[in-house]
């Protein structure tokens, strides 16, 4: 069951992404594009080459986990998920209504894709590090993969999680960073400075490696190599833009809570369609 789908061409793959998220956050008044866009392509390179998952068989015990800890990064999440068919475009078209069938962070359903419910910020690792260690209890050998926000690195929670994982020796859990560089209120240096952030994950007993988060190819190759130590548990941290993509929307915090105007809206679109 092992992923090894080939796409012909992976910027197209990410334009397409992005456009349906624009539409999803267009079309409903939604927050977190900028979010959303940063994490594109590292779902990309997970969900097209790196995964064992299938929407065929979604609850197969050895299938692969993928938690999105920063979950107010779901839009990417549900492009993903119905690129790879395990959402419909009637679930697309309930995102973020009354009564509809997704809300604007994930909620559990194995069904369509969604391993966790989350969204408060700091728990995603705790719950792959339960992943994990089930795994190695009933002898399985799937991967977990849980995608942390920068900005999310600032709860206590996720660094006594980090401990736990080193003390454990959790091999088969991989966090990766969507590391780009703003939270959502500033820029994360001036917040909390995380630099030198990979030397702090080694110093809290993972092996950490270093990557840029929108080189598809890049990001497999590294992804790849996991574990990248034996008896530890991998991190990369993915160095990414906030609104990549969209040429007014990279690197701008107003894109966090921001919701494009119908202007903005068809710019947006043209740049993501030549």
């Amino acid at each position: 069951m092992k992923n090894s789908e080939v796409y012909p061409n992976f910027q197209t793959l990410s334009k397409k992404l992005r456009r349906r998220i624009l539409e999803l956050v267009y079309r409903t008044g939604s927050p977190h594009i900028g979010s959303s866009f940063s994490c594109v392509d590292i779902l990309i390179a997970l969900y097209w080459q790196m995964m064992s998952i299938s929407p065929e068989d979604p609850s197969n015990a050895n299938r692969d986990r993928f938690i999105l800890s920063k979950g107010h990064g779901c839009p990417a999440l549900y492009a993903v998920l119905a690129e790879k068919g395990f959402l419909s475009g009637t679930d697309l078209h309930g995102f973020a209504k009354d009564g509809g069938t997704f809300e604007q962070h994930p909620r559990r359903d194995i069904q369509k894709g969604i391993e966790v419910s989350s969204g408060s910020l700091g728990h995603g690792l705790s719950i792959g590090i339960g992943m994990a260690l089930a795994a190695r209890s009933d002898s399985r050998n799937f991967i977990t993969y849980v995608l942390l926000g920068d900005g999310e690195l600032n709860e206590g929670s996720v660094w006594e999680a980090a401990m736990f994982a080193a003390q454990h020796s959790l091999d088969n859990l991989v966090a990766i960073v969507d590391y780009n560089k703003m939270q959502a209120l500033g820029f994360s240096k001036d917040i909390i400075d995380l630099n030198p952030l990979c030397e702090k994950w080694s110093s809290f007993g993972w092996c950490c490696k270093e990557v840029d988060g929108h080189n598809v190819v890049d990001l497999q190759r590294t992804l790849r190599e996991v574990p990248f130590l034996k008896g530890k548990p991998s991190i990369v941290v993915a160095h990414t833009m906030k609104g990549k993509g969209v040429s007014f929307m990279e690197n701008s915090l107003l894109w966090h809570y921001r919701c494009p105007d119908d202007e903005e809206y068809a710019m947006a679109i043209k740049e993501l369609t030549t």
